[in-house]
Protein backbone atom coordinates (compact mmCIF):
# COMPACT_ATOMS: atom_id res chain seq x y z
CA UNK A 1 0.00 0.00 0.00
CA UNK A 2 1.71 3.21 -0.90
CA UNK A 3 2.81 5.84 2.26
CA UNK A 4 0.21 8.26 2.13
CA UNK A 5 -3.05 6.56 2.41
CA UNK A 6 -1.22 4.62 5.71
CA UNK A 7 -0.32 8.12 7.24
CA UNK A 8 -3.81 8.76 6.80
CA UNK A 9 -5.20 5.75 8.20
CA UNK A 10 -3.20 5.89 11.41
CA UNK A 11 -4.17 9.49 11.65
CA UNK A 12 -7.71 9.31 11.34
CA UNK A 13 -7.43 5.92 13.41
CA UNK A 14 -5.53 7.92 16.29
CA UNK A 15 -7.84 10.60 16.43
CA UNK A 16 -11.10 7.81 16.49
CA UNK A 17 -9.59 6.13 19.65
CA UNK A 18 -8.84 9.93 21.18
CA UNK A 19 -12.55 10.55 20.71
CA UNK A 20 -13.74 7.33 22.16
CA UNK A 21 -11.58 7.31 24.95
CA UNK A 22 -11.75 10.66 26.23
CA UNK A 23 -15.74 10.54 24.87
CA UNK A 24 -16.25 7.45 27.36
CA UNK A 25 -14.36 9.25 30.38
CA UNK A 26 -16.46 12.31 29.45
CA UNK A 27 -19.84 10.57 30.11
CA UNK A 28 -18.46 8.38 33.37
CA UNK A 29 -18.19 11.96 34.62
CA UNK A 30 -21.83 13.14 33.56
CA UNK A 31 -20.33 15.80 31.04
CA UNK A 32 -20.49 13.55 27.60
CA UNK A 33 -18.86 15.08 24.74
CA UNK A 34 -21.29 16.87 22.33
CA UNK A 35 -21.45 15.78 18.31
CA UNK A 36 -22.74 18.72 16.61
CA UNK A 37 -19.33 20.71 17.20
CA UNK A 38 -17.23 18.10 15.70
CA UNK A 39 -19.63 17.14 12.66
CA UNK A 40 -20.02 21.20 11.80
CA UNK A 41 -15.99 21.78 12.20
CA UNK A 42 -15.02 18.51 10.50
CA UNK A 43 -17.42 20.07 7.50
CA UNK A 44 -16.30 23.53 7.36
CA UNK A 45 -12.65 22.24 7.57
CA UNK A 46 -13.04 19.81 4.95
CA UNK A 47 -14.68 21.89 2.41
CA UNK A 48 -12.06 24.56 3.27
CA UNK A 49 -9.26 22.15 2.68
CA UNK A 50 -10.96 20.72 -0.53
CA UNK A 51 -10.99 24.41 -1.85
CA UNK A 52 -7.65 25.80 -1.11
CA UNK A 53 -5.76 22.17 -2.06
CA UNK A 54 -7.10 22.66 -5.60
CA UNK A 55 -6.05 26.14 -5.95
CA UNK A 56 -3.03 25.39 -4.41
CA UNK A 57 -1.97 22.55 -6.04
CA UNK A 58 -3.55 24.03 -9.81
CA UNK A 59 -1.00 26.97 -8.88
CA UNK A 60 1.42 24.59 -8.82
CA UNK A 61 2.80 25.35 -5.29
CA UNK A 62 2.92 21.68 -4.32
CA UNK A 63 2.36 18.58 -5.90
CA UNK A 64 2.52 14.44 -4.39
CA UNK A 65 4.75 11.64 -6.33
CA UNK A 66 1.31 9.50 -7.91
CA UNK A 67 2.62 6.57 -6.59
CA UNK A 68 2.56 7.34 -2.84
CA UNK A 69 -1.02 8.56 -3.59
CA UNK A 70 -4.21 6.19 -3.85
CA UNK A 71 -5.17 7.65 -6.84
CA UNK A 72 -8.66 8.52 -5.30
CA UNK A 73 -8.77 12.26 -5.89
CA UNK A 74 -11.48 14.96 -5.39
CA UNK A 75 -10.65 17.38 -8.03
CA UNK A 76 -6.84 17.82 -8.06
CA UNK A 77 -6.83 17.29 -4.48
CA UNK A 78 -5.95 13.37 -2.91
CA UNK A 79 -8.65 11.97 -0.89
CA UNK A 80 -5.62 11.73 1.85
CA UNK A 81 -5.42 14.97 2.48
CA UNK A 82 -8.89 15.08 3.89
CA UNK A 83 -7.16 12.82 6.77
CA UNK A 84 -6.19 15.76 8.35
CA UNK A 85 -9.42 18.06 9.04
CA UNK A 86 -11.26 15.15 9.75
CA UNK A 87 -8.67 13.61 12.34
CA UNK A 88 -8.68 17.78 13.67
CA UNK A 89 -12.33 17.36 13.93
CA UNK A 90 -12.51 14.54 16.07
CA UNK A 91 -9.65 14.67 18.44
CA UNK A 92 -9.51 18.21 18.91
CA UNK A 93 -12.66 18.99 20.89
CA UNK A 94 -12.25 15.64 22.78
CA UNK A 95 -8.85 16.95 23.77
CA UNK A 96 -10.38 20.71 24.91
CA UNK A 97 -13.29 19.22 26.82
CA UNK A 98 -11.30 17.13 28.87
CA UNK A 99 -9.27 19.79 29.29
CA UNK A 100 -11.84 21.64 30.98
CA UNK A 101 -11.76 24.37 27.91
CA UNK A 102 -15.78 24.02 27.75
CA UNK A 103 -16.65 24.98 31.78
Amino acid sequence: MPAYPLLALALVTAAVLVRVSLGAVARRRGRPLPALPSLVTGAVLVVLTLVFDNLMIAAGLYGYPPEQLSGIRIGLAPLEDLSYPVAAALALPAIWHRLGGDR
